[in-house]
């Protein structure tokens, strides 16, 4: 048997598909970015070094915002230069704030509305970038900790969720857990399921506690009556009474009603807290149920409870029939306000407690919608597109579903808060999608491996976002943590996810995020980027030779006879002029100045 029968050959670097690192899907040299040095603000030399490279889309990644604000204003506006003199195309990266205005301390209106302003100032500095042009400014969703799934037989389930209590802005952790109870044994409870028992629970004991001081004050208005009942007969007699002639017993009676109406103001007060808590976080049906049922009654009553001060005489009798009247009221009203959470009349109980994901939902997307109407008004036409981009698993808005939650609700938004100023609905509604979508990060994605999730899920991800897509970043890693390795060096699914977005039409800027080369490896990132990505070798051309392919090509400058005459040899053997030094034609490198004597180095 001959070679030939069982010798498997060597790859040919001829063939398209050459290269370990090439991922199987090409991209062209246009649509291929790289990011600028984010911890310093001297962005210029970045981008002047980036650009002699032969970059042409970058993305200035000043990350911090004390950076971002080092950065002189004269500064955008020579990048802007820089870049047209070189025909490239530059995105920018929102310097990190929290839009949503939680923090560790909790939420903040007035964090929120600084996170806004902020972002308002990044608009108008990248419109300085682009000023006749949509730039394109990639802001992070959220950086507060989110809902963690894991993929279980019944589908996506959440293993964990954050709660926010909406009145105290503090949060909990809510698990996905087996508890056990002695009525129904072993029970799954999931995180949401939790913060429904939560909220009933808070409302349960909330109305239970009115009831617990109200009886305390019935209790004594009921032994003060008893000693007081021949007096309030006197009186319905028509009997006067001497209120300086009473026994010491009827004395302290009349002290226990005064204490006892003092009591029950401080209950009213309660209620009214209370009253205010289920109206703010309750849905429609409850908010109607405690207008008609509870506010009211509850209005009619007060009405009552005047006229009957101002019937009566004055004397310290009629004290008990006000407090009597005060105690019936607070009754009746318990009575209603513990109908809320019956099942059969479908009162749900206030929702205070909520996941913090829906909580920031609300608010971030007025921020996103803000940020972009302000564009919009100041730039018209070429006003900055919002990019929102997902973050990791286990925080707010890593699933593509949240996400894009996050982004119909500030479209929404915007749309809402331009019709006011006078736009038209088609015109908002346009401009809406056009200037807010999402930035999908590949490697952001991936890391939900590590809770189990596999290839064709991340795929999925990708697929469902497609459609609000404006912006990608890619990079690689092994679905544990954040590596930032270029493309090909990890398990990131690139060649299926850039092959959903092409399909969803999807032909944007692609950002290689590979900061760990330069980090760690003192190198570029981008000659292993280019031959992962197969991209031409020629920027203009749409063929070969590729990067996969021109990777196994030598590339480097010689002079003289080159490695097929190494000067080595010729140092040994000597031979004509290859003995000479290099400034004189020949391959040694010169010690010394033939003239002076001095070191030419």
């Amino acid at each position: 048997m001959s070679y030939e029968f069982f010798y498997e050959g060597t790859p040919n670097s001829l063939d398209p598909s050459y290269g370990e690192l090439f991922i199987g899907y090409r991209l062209p040299h246009a649509q291929i970015g790289a990011p600028t040095n984010p911890q310093t603000a001297n962005q210029i030399q970045d981008v002047s070094n980036m650009l002699n490279q032969g970059m042409k889309t970058l993305e200035l990644q000043p990350l911090s915002p004390e950076v971002f604000d080092q950065i002189p204003k004269q500064h955008f506006k020579e990048i802007a230069r820089l870049q047209k003199l070189a025909g490239a195309d530059t995105t920018i990266h929102a310097p990190i704030v929290e839009p949503s205005g939680i923090t560790k301390e909790g939420w903040s209106e007035i964090d929120r509305e600084s996170a806004e302003r902020q972002l308002q100032s990044v608009i108008d500095k990248s419109h300085d970038l682009a000023p006749k042009g949509n730039i394109l400014v990639n802001v992070h969703a959220s950086a507060v900790p989110g809902a963690e799934f894991i993929p279980t037989e019944e589908g996506v389930k959440e293993k964990r969720l954050v709660a926010i209590n909406q009145e105290t802005k503090q949060t909990i952790p809510v698990e996905r857990e087996i508890k056990y109870y002695p009525e129904t044994g072993k029970q799954l409870r999931e995180p949401k399921q939790e913060i429904g028992v939560i909220n009933n629970t808070e409302w349960t004991n909330s109305v239970t506690n009115l009831a617990f001081y109200k009886k305390e004050a019935d209790e004594t208005l009921k032994n003060s009556h008893a000693a007081l009942a021949p007096l309030i007969a006197m009186k319905e007699q028509g009997q006067k009474i001497n209120f300086e002639n009473l026994d010491p017993k009827q004395r302290q009676a009349l002290q226990e009603i005064g204490r006892t109406d003092l009591f029950l103001e401080n209950v009213e007060a309660s209620f009214r807290t209370l009253y205010n808590k289920a109206y703010k976080y309750s849905d429609d049906q409850t908010r109607d149920f405690l207008e008609k049922e509870v506010s009211d009654p509850w209005k009619e009553g007060l009405n009552e409870i005047r006229r009957k001060i101002k019937k009566s005489g004055g004397d310290y009798l009629t004290e008990i029939d006000v407090v009597a009247a005060k105690s019936n009221l607070i009754d009746n009203t318990l009575s209603k306000l513990k109908l809320i959470g019956e099942p059969q009349l479908g009162l749900k109980v206030p929702q205070v407690y909520k996941p913090l994901e829906d909580f920031a939902t609300e608010k971030t997307s007025s921020t996103f919608a803000n940020v972009a109407l302000h564009g919009y008004e100041k730039y018209g036409k070429n006003a900055p597109i919002v990019s929102v981009e997902n973050l990791y698993p286990g925080m707010a808005f890593s699933r593509s579903q949240q996400l894009k939650n996050l982004i119909d609700e500030s479209r929404e938004k915007f749309m809402i808060e331009a019709v006011k100023k006078g736009y038209s609905k088609s015109e908002a509604k346009k401009t809406a999608e056009k200037l807010i979508g999402a930035t999908w990060d590949v490697g952001h994605a991936n890391i939900a491996r590590k809770y189990g999730f596999k290839k064709e899920d991340i795929v999925k991800e990708a697929k469902e976002i497609a459609p609000y897509l404006k912006h990608v970043h890619l990079t690689d890693n092994f679905g544990y943590s954040d590596s930032h390795l270029p493309p090909g060096m990890g398990n990131v699914p690139t060649k299926e996810i850039l092959e959903k977005f092409e399909k969803a039409g999807f032909k944007g800027k692609k950002i290689i995020e590979a900061g760990a080369f330069p980090q760690h490896f003192k190198v570029s990132p981008m000659p292993a980027a280019l031959e992962a990505l197969g991209t031409p070798v020629f920027a203009d051309a749409i063929a070969a030779p590729y990067w996969n392919q021109a990777a196994a090509t030598y590339g480097g400058y010689f002079s003289g006879y080159g490695p097929v005459f190494p000067e080595q040899h010729f140092s040994m053997y000597g031979a004509g002029f290859s003995g000479m030094p290099a400034e004189l034609g020949g391959q040694m490198p010169g010690k010394q100045s033939r003239f002076s004597g001095t070191p030419n180095e």
